[in-house]
């Protein structure tokens, strides 16, 4: 499942690594690299422990939606992940 990094997010920030972009469409029709969207789902990886009154309600493992736009892209080991708080998630799936 999803692996431990030696990167703790804190307060209400969430680590998230991206889903890979759409190769191709529902017909069939293969996407070129200049023209794919950012992705807007991930799976989260880490997750800090709140604030002080609200506690996160995400765990690591959970599949979320997030804004096109949404938090700071960072590497890791040599793998891309995003970092942000969670409010910027739209929802769990």
């Amino acid at each position: 499942m999803a692996k431990k990094l030696n990167v703790t997010p804190l307060h209400d920030r969430v680590i998230v690594k991206p889903a890979p972009a759409e190769e191709k469409t529902a017909g069939g029709i293969i996407i070129p690299d200049t023209a794919k969207e950012k992705p807007q789902r991930g799976t989260v990886i880490a997750a800090g422990p709140g604030k002080k009154d609200e506690p996160v309600t995400v765990k690591a493992g959970d599949t979320v939606l997030y804004g096109k736009y949404a938090g700071t892209e960072i590497q890791i080991e040599g793998n891309d992940y995003l970092i942000m708080r969670e409010s910027d998630i739209l929802a769990i799936v």
